[in-house]
């Protein structure tokens, strides 16, 4: 028989146990109650689902080129062969270069903006408390706003052009991605922080030589991922006018080419499986040296 003391301690941990049960299920039946509240303020009904969703797969098999296997590697005038479907290859081809190269621009004046702003915001490198603020707030600000919104106000105030383009993704990358090296710097060890700044260097001579060497492969990583979904956002924006594979893709969205709309897209997926291939090796190379 067991004593009244461990009698009492199990009735505890049973009374525990069922407070701690009961939590969890208010907690799942309010989470419940905000979804479906959702769900009826933004129409997410299943009536509408299961009336879009056929659609959907009569829109991707309208965009699907006609090819056949003995016209596949035909010249360009033959319908059903490759050269048919792309057949404006070398005018996608420059306007896709012209895409990355925005997205290539956009994302290292993004990165260089973030970098600097990301030590002020990081809490552990003791920046004062209204440079931590200002550069917290303003990161925040920044990756608020959706590009397309910075492209539109950019091409009113430059004109239409990568320009706008550029400038309005590099602004959106440097929010996103300071706050990314912000949490980066902040999860990195920091006693050779505490070695530079015993043995006399700077606020700023610590964060060169002891801050950024640790957090390096992360920061890497991370400017690299943001550098692919740049990619696509430079192919958005091009949707008002900011230059770039964007624009011809609207067009023929617009007017309902529909195997030039498939031709486009799968060009810009394989870019991006380039990119990702190449900016995966790229960051093993910079861990390995910086290892």
């Amino acid at each position: 028989m067991a004593s009244p003391a461990i009698a009492a301690q199990e009735a505890a941990f049973l009374d525990l146990r069922g407070q701690r049960r009961r939590t969890t299920l208010l907690g799942l039946l309010i989470l419940a109650a905000c979804l479906l509240l959702a769900a009826w303020t933004s129409e997410f009904y299943p009536t509408s689902l299961a009336a879009g969703v056929p659609r959907i797969g009569e829109y991707f098999a309208r965009i699907t080129p006609a090819l056949e296997w003995n016209k596949l590697f035909s010249d360009a005038e033959t319908e059903g062969s490759l050269a048919f479907w792309f057949y404006r290859l070398d005018a996608w081809a420059i306007l896709l270069i012209e895409t990355a190269q925005m997205a290539a621009l956009a994302t290292l004046a993004g990165a260089v903006v973030a970098l600097l702003l990301a030590f002020p915001a990081a809490r552990n490198t003791g920046a004062p408390n209204w440079a931590y603020q200002a550069s917290r707030r303003f990161l925040e600000a920044t990756r608020t706003v959706p590009e397309i919104v910075f492209a539109l106000i950019f091409v009113w105030a430059f004109g239409v052009g990568a320009l706008a383009g550029i400038l309005a993704i590099a602004l959106h990358t440097a929010g996103a991605l300071g706050k990314l090296f912000a949490d980066a710097m902040e999860n990195v060890e920091m006693r050779p922080w505490d070695g530079v700044r015993a043995a006399g260097g700077t606020w700023s001579e610590a964060c060169r030589f002891a801050l950024l060497p640790a957090a390096l492969p992360d920061l890497l990583s991370y400017a690299l991922l943001r550098f692919e979904i740049n990619l696509r956002s430079a192919s958005v924006i091009g949707f008002v006018g900011a230059g770039g594979i964007g624009e011809e893709l609207y067009k023929v969205i617009s007017f309902n080419y529909y195997e030039e709309i498939s031709a486009i897209l799968l060009l810009i997926i394989l870019s991006v499986m380039v990119i990702d291939m190449l900016s995966d090796r790229l960051r093993r190379r910079v861990i390995e040296a910086v290892a």
